[in-house]
């Protein structure tokens, strides 16, 4: 199974991104903390070039607080700003505020040397689609001024945002790339809700997660399903046994493979098997 999703309005969406980017004096680089290598565009560093970036790690109430500290530690070593977020929380959203304006300081001195009027830090914000942009500037504002939803893609535009005095805001839409070269990643992504779940198929993709998890997590799975050990090793066989359990079933007693698959994809992504993460911190 191939997984790739690159729909036109990405492409139009990147262009745009383009064109605006000289207007801003920072950009923030959002990513999942459930997979902060796997969420990363591979064509960010050319499209950003040397502007100032912070990378903020979205999502950590659902990742692994352990991986989350250990791939922090990753980044600043590498001489990035980092921080970990939670948009529907507020955890870090204050401190990455802070980092934003710290990054996009020597910018606005420069300006000022030129005789430019002090004004307000401008961040552009860039990440894969689902990524909780769009939440993550309602919690900075403090009110549901830019749409969010649980779906990829749902903000097509691009809109500047006044955040107290010092800091502006562009949400721009979420952007993968042309193909995804690296089907590891992309299973990843798929799982963790970045790809469109029309694009691939959820058997078998909530079958390998569940095989994933039977290796390393069996006791989740069984208490959160009502599951008696031992669980099979098979993917498939074990979303039978999930089937079964949450009464997925069609005509002539079958189990409804696909209704299970949706199940389970979404008790992964609400954080209700627990928190995982699931990219390795390069040594």
């Amino acid at each position: 199974m191939i997984i790739n999703w690159y729909p036109g309005h990405m492409a139009k969406a990147q262009r745009m991104i383009r064109e605006q980017l000289k207007l801003a004096d920072v950009v923030i680089e959002l990513r999942d903390a459930r997979i902060p290598a796997a969420s990363a565009n591979p064509a960010i560093d050319e499209i950003v070039g040397g502007k100032p970036r912070v990378i903020a790690l979205n999502k950590a109430d659902l990742a692994a607080p352990v991986m989350t500290e250990r791939w922090l530690a990753f980044f600043r070593a590498a001489g990035r700003a980092a921080v970990a977020v939670e948009s529907l929380g507020g955890g870090g959203v204050k401190q990455l505020a802070g980092l934003a304006e710290k990054a996009a300081a020597g910018t606005l001195d420069r300006l000022a040397a030129k005789g430019v009027r002090p004004r307000a830090v401008r961040a552009m914000i860039l990440g894969i689609p689902n990524v909780g942009k769009s939440s993550l500037i309602n919690r900075l504002l403090g009110t549901a001024t830019a749409r969010t939803g649980d779906k990829p893609g749902v903000t097509r535009g691009q809109q500047w945002l006044k955040i107290g005095k010092n800091l502006e805001l562009l949400d721009t839409p979420g952007v993968l790339w042309p193909k995804l070269e690296d089907q590891e990643a992309a299973f990843r992504l798929a799982i963790t809700g970045a790809v469109s779940d029309e694009v691939f198929d959820r058997e078998k993709v909530a079958a390998r997660l569940l095989a994933m998890l039977r290796r390393d997590y069996p006791d989740r799975l069984a208490a959160r399903y009502g599951l008696v050990p031992p669980l099979p090793e098979d993917g498939l066989a074990l979303l039978e046994r999930i089937g079964a359990r949450r009464g997925c079933l069609q005509s002539g007693g079958r189990i409804d493979l696909e209704k299970a698959g949706r199940i389970v994809l979404s008790d992964f992504r609400d954080g209700k098997l627990g928190r995982f993460t699931l990219d390795s911190v390069p040594e």
